[in-house]
């Protein structure tokens, strides 16, 4: 393609901003169309539900974040947000058992979606470089299925039809994307998709923490055990900027859910263990239960058309979306945009230089997305239609090594520190297959399993509490 000049974004949440500013790095102007009217702060707006219920931006997405736009990660901490160090600041009761508190190897920020994507996207528009189109929807692609050129859009309010042109055109519309039928209107193949849906659905009130727990009290996590071959329940309790508790109920498919403020606190007691009730039942309620019902695991697979039209790419939700309960969307919408970011340098507009960056975006999704979609696979009732090998075959064998890895790095250290770098994507997948870490599993001294929550009698005192366990807390 010739080099690009101008670039419009297909959406202005978080993947779409993020897109918009490594454009504007590389590109003379840069528009982003968006249906919504952006809030000028930290609040709710209709295009993004899922902001109602927990995220965490893992230290991977953080970092790529403030290389994007430096000290980003010091604004979000001294504006609240809390930074919980995986695994010290962090209570889990995992599938396996209570997860010892581990000195910390990598990181979580804390803090709500409204109030995070407002924080980047405001330094993001004061630059000045990136401009927003808002209430305006995209009706299809102009083009054709060797060349986008730009995009034709009604105006909400007055009706109005325009097109808008460019020389690259980035599709970032989240999980609504209407890709492939824009696809066939420029009678393009349909594109290859693989669906994973345990069925997950979220319920989540705000509460007011007791004082002084918001900032030292730790995070919250119990989560389902898959072995027992019944639909799960999860809950989580985590601290966010403005001193509140926001707590996450969720479920898979088959294990109904709490759609009333009346039904939260008694179904947080049918967890695995009552400290999330307990919680609960201390904290003063803010809000009613949210509910969403839109947590499967989708990816499209664009770089396997033999033809790719120059001038198009896709990421984020659009690209691949993940359950929420791993925490991985907004990271890997981040290291979509750092492959972007690194293809436009290299790439000069020579012809093919499109689909070679959506190549490299769509690998730097393939991490977060098979173990979101193999961790979902485990639980009863999970509906999958996908073609991708390492979901299809040797199913039995790999929930083993999982359960296996899983065991031990509740335990062990230098495990735990391996698979805490997989997790928060800040070391490939492929890192739990190695000879080195195939080693630590061998010789890696294992701590006594838990058998109550490893709280401190200082932690306990925060919350009213009574001592259920002292120890494991640092990893002793």
């Amino acid at each position: 393609m010739t080099e690009p000049k101008h670039g419009i974004v297909l959406g202005g949440g978080w993947a779409g901003m993020l897109a918009a500013h490594v454009l504007a790095r590389h590109l003379e102007s840069v528009t982003v169309v968006e249906r919504d009217v952006l809030p000028d702060g930290p609040r709710h707006r209709k295009g993004s539900p899922q902001a109602r219920h927990v995220h965490v931006l893992w230290s991977s997405g953080a970092r790529i974040v403030d290389a994007l736009l430096p000290g980003t990660i010091d604004r979000l901490l001294d504006a609240g947000a809390r930074r919980i160090g995986f695994h010290q600041d962090l209570v889990t009761l995992t599938s396996h058992g209570w997860q010892h508190r581990f000195p910390p190897r990598q990181f979580a920020l804390m803090c709500t979606r409204p109030f995070l994507d407002w924080m980047v996207r405001d330094r993001i528009l004061a630059t000045g470089r990136v401009s927003v189109r808002q209430r305006a929807e995209i009706l299809d692609l102009v083009g054709d299925a060797k060349r986008v050129t730009g995009v034709h859009v009604r105006d909400m309010d007055s009706g109005a039809l325009e097109t808008l042109e460019a020389d690259l055109v980035i599709d970032a519309s989240g999980r609504g994307s209407r890709l492939r039928h824009w696809l066939s209107g420029l009678e393009l193949p349909p594109l290859d998709e693989d669906i994973v849906d345990a069925g997950i659905a979220y319920a989540t009130r705000v509460y007011q923490a007791p004082p002084g727990a918001a900032a030292g009290f730790p995070a919250v996590n119990v989560a389902a055990d898959h072995r027992l071959r019944r639909p799960g329940r999860f809950g989580v309790v985590y601290p966010q900027e403005d001193g509140t508790w926001m707590v996450t109920l969720s479920c898979t498919r088959g294990a109904g859910l709490p759609t009333h403020d009346d039904d939260f606190l008694p179904y947080a007691r049918t967890l695995r263990h009552p400290i999330v009730a307990d919680l609960v039942s201390l904290a003063e309620p803010l809000t009613s239960v949210a509910v969403s019902r839109v947590g499967a695991n989708r990816r499209l697979y664009p770089e396997r058309l033999d033809t790719w039209p120059e001038g198009l790419l896709v990421l984020g939700d659009a690209l691949a979306a993940f359950n929420p309960i791993y925490g991985h969307g907004m990271s890997a919408a981040a290291r979509a945009a750092a492959a972007l970011d690194t293809e436009l340098q290299g790439s000069g507009g020579d012809p093919g230089a499109t689909r070679r960056a959506q190549r490299a975006i769509s690998a730097a999704v393939d991490d977060p997305w098979i173990m979101a979609a193999s961790k979902d696979v485990e639980y009863v009732d999970c509906r999958m239609n996908a073609t991708d090998p390492r979901l299809t075959g040797g199913v039995a064998a790999r929930q083993r090594f999982s359960d296996l890895i899983a065991d031990r790095a509740m335990r062990a250290s230098a495990v735990c520190d391996v698979v805490t770098d997989v997790i928060s994507l800040t070391a490939p997948q492929s890192e739990l297959a190695s000879s080195r870490f195939l080693s630590l599993m061998h010789k890696d001294r294992a701590l006594p399993e838990l058998t109550a929550p490893p709280l401190t009698p200082d932690e306990l005192a925060l919350v009213n509490l009574n001592p259920r366990s002292t120890v494991g807390v640092n990893g002793s």
